[in-house]
């Protein structure tokens, strides 16, 4: 049913696919670089060799998570041949069907899912980026494997070197029961020259190190170490194309709006500011009245090339925990509105991967913004936890910038190879 030998797989993938033997077999290392491939066909082996007794589950961030990254794949005949006939599942359901055996999905986005395995019993167990869930569903999960011979098979990308899975499993291998793969993009013989090009190109620094060099390294400094000013400031604006906001609200502390747009030479440019700091001004303004200075501020704003006023937000991504902010908003009819992506990490890796690329630049009237990225950094007492959080201070018109980079990377994330290859140099060797 399954010939290994028919697959473009690499020596390390089969290597690790016929090693996968111990309780806990964990393949980490960079995106793209095979692991998951290797790690499914191991899992799938170990189902159709396993007893009758104990359940078969596979776990990740959420079910849909678990579709994606896992189920999908194996229903791929491009990829499996044959075997993807047996791999049945109905979308949206928790379980699924493997060579004739049920397996039960189940998600954990927080520490409350390790309720969910309370009284079961495991013989095999398949764990999708297992640094994204909590240590105590991990550590339950392990407990529940109780059937003799049972096997957790987990993949992930590298975390904090303090994270918990590399401090209490990893670093400890060779006193558990444990097996580890170390995956680099290189060792993923099916990708082309030109997608390694364009994945590097949306991975700078911190992310850089570990999605692309399979790193396990923390998060230290500036978080965004590529700033230049003298390279990412303009004083002139081009034409623009298309406009988006980003607006991050404040009662006691500041309310910022960057006006961000994409200019006809396929940059992004944050254009302009609107900032509100009670505390500097020691006049605090109601939601209506900031809803009426922001309305005001986007219809009167002018392009320097334009004669005429004002400037039209496709979009204006609003803080997402501002509810009665954006429910005053869309009152007041403001168009366009929609909750921000927050999803922190991504949002600081899809703005520092805009800035090495040369593709987003601050107009110098932004001076809130322009005040607030130089210092914008990582937070020691996180990073001593395990945690990538960035400094909770000085950051207002920092979150607007990334609430607008951020909700619209899937309409501008296309121009970063191009933007690297042009900018080469010039922001030195993260932008290579």
């Amino acid at each position: 049913m399954l010939d290994l030998d028919a697959l473009p797989l690499s020596r390390k993938q089969l290597t690790s696919i016929g090693r996968a033997t111990a309780r806990i077999n964990i393949w980490h290392g960079s995106v793209r670089s095979g692991k998951t491939i290797a790690s499914l066909l191991a899992f799938v082996i170990a189902v159709a060799t396993a007893g009758p007794s104990g359940l078969i589950i596979i776990c990740g961030r959420s079910l849909q998570t678990i579709e994606r990254n896992c189920l999908e794949p194996l229903q791929d005949r491009a990829l499996f041949g044959p075997l993807a006939k047996h791999i049945i599942h109905t979308r949206g359901a928790t379980t699924a069907t493997i060579l004739g055996r049920t397996v039960h999905l189940i998600g954990a986005a927080d520490a409350r899912a390790e309720g969910r395995l309370r009284g079961l019993t495991a013989q095999l167990a398949y764990v999708d980026e297992a640094t994204l869930l909590p240590e105590g569903f991990w550590v339950q999960l392990l407990a529940r494997l109780s059937v003799p011979g049972a096997r957790l098979f987990a993949t992930t990308n590298p975390d904090s070197p303090r994270h918990w899975l590399k401090t209490g499993y990893l670093d400890r291998a060779a006193e558990l029961n444990l097996r580890a793969w170390h995956f680099k993009l290189a060792d993923n013989p099916s990708l082309s020259p030109q997608y390694v090009a364009d994945l590097a190109a949306e991975y700078v620094g911190l992310w850089r190190r570990r999605m692309i060099d399979g790193a396990w390294v923390v998060a230290e400094g500036a978080v965004y170490d590529m700033w230049d000013e003298a390279a990412h400031v303009v004083a002139e604006l081009p034409p623009m194309r298309r406009y988006w906001a980003g607006i991050d609200y404040g009662t006691t502390n500041a309310t910022s709006v960057i006006l961000l747009g994409l200019g006809t030479d396929d940059r992004l440019y944050a254009c302009a500011e609107w900032r509100h700091d009670s505390r500097a001004t020691h006049r605090q303004m109601t939601d209506a009245q900031y809803s009426a200075a922001i309305r005001q501020w986007l219809k009167t704003w002018r392009h320097p090339s334009e004669q005429t006023a004002g400037a039209t937000p496709e979009w204006v991504f609003v803080d997402p925990s501002a509810a009665s902010f954006s429910t005053q908003l869309w009152q007041d009819g403001l168009p366009g509105l929609a909750r921000a992506n927050n999803n922190v990490r991504d949002g600081i890796r899809s703005v520092a991967a805009a800035l090495a690329a040369g593709r987003l630049l601050v107009h110098e009237s932004c001076e809130g913004l322009l005040g607030e990225l130089p210092g914008y950094s990582w937070d020691p007492k996180a990073t001593a936890r395990g945690e990538d959080a960035p400094i909770k201070a000085d950051d207002h018109s920092a979150d607007a910038l990334r609430y607008a980079v951020h909700s619209t990377a899937h309409e501008w994330r296309h121009l970063l190879a191009r933007g690297q290859q042009r900018t080469a140099g010039l922001l030195g060797e993260t932008s290579s």
